[in-house]
């Protein structure tokens, strides 16, 4: 299982998407202006094209042209089994004046997850992490005091039948920073997750809001309603 959650990440492997990842990304935008457009990106469905082929939110990006001659650009990335809020440029000025918010630390980003474990309380992980990889295993996030720096905010919010529901809110963007710090800083791996839990039918990782900063213009504060994949978890919250 772990094997080939592995290889679907590095995009070794065709992918089948639902019908609700197939519906016209069109009807998913939660925001737009002239600079950006915030869509409820679909969990299946990845941000760029994976190197075997198949749909991605920019080889589908025509569909959120709204009159524009340029398709718009993602300004950042959320893995492919991740929903919700995806920042997308309109035009290459406001792509980089994103991307410098992004880097710079100003963007406010808040996902809700559902972990393995009962915790209670808030805290802050301060886990560097680095890449490693095996021929059994593919790729994964591990804890390493030589990594990147990479931390966490995180708050449980409701606990049910040995599971939390959690608000993580990230200073810095590594690649699967929530994922592995679940799982390593609060050893409570998130429910779903094929490379740092037990897999099963969807990971219950949402980017539930998204606050962007704007120098002219009021700043960009969306959030994106729990997928039906939470259950009853969207009425606790």
């Amino acid at each position: 299982m772990v094997h080939s959650a592995n290889a679907r990440a590095q995009g070794e492997a065709p992918i089948s998407l639902s019908k609700t990842v197939q519906q016209s990304l069109g009807d998913r935008v939660l925001f737009i202006d002239g600079e950006a457009i915030v869509l409820d990106k679909p969990a299946g469905l990845p941000v760029d094209e994976p190197r075997a082929g198949g749909e991605s939110v920019a080889g589908l990006a025509d569909e959120l042209k709204f009159g524009f001659h340029r398709s718009p650009a993602p300004v950042h990335r959320l893995d492919r089994d991740t929903s919700g809020c995806l920042l997308l440029a309109r035009n290459p000025k406001s792509r980089a004046a994103f991307a410098q918010s992004f880097e710079s630390g100003k963007v406010e980003k808040f996902y809700l997850a559902v972990v393995d474990g009962e915790i209670g309380g808030e805290g802050l992980i301060d886990l560097p992490l680095v890449k490693i990889s095996s021929a059994e295993e593919g790729w994964r996030m591990v804890p390493d005091e030589g990594g990147k720096s990479a931390r966490t905010n995180w708050r449980a919010l409701t606990v049910a039948a040995g599971r939390t529901l959690v608000e993580f809110r990230p200073e810095t963007g590594r690649t699967h920073q929530i994922r592995a710090h679940a799982r390593y800083g609060l050893d409570a791996p998130i429910i779903g997750d094929p490379i740092y839990g037990t897999g099963g039918d969807g990971m219950l990782l949402h980017a539930f809001r998204l606050v962007v900063p704007r120098e002219k213009k009021a700043a960009i504060d969306v959030t994106a309603p729990l997928p039906e994949r939470f259950g009853d978890w969207g009425n606790a919250f």
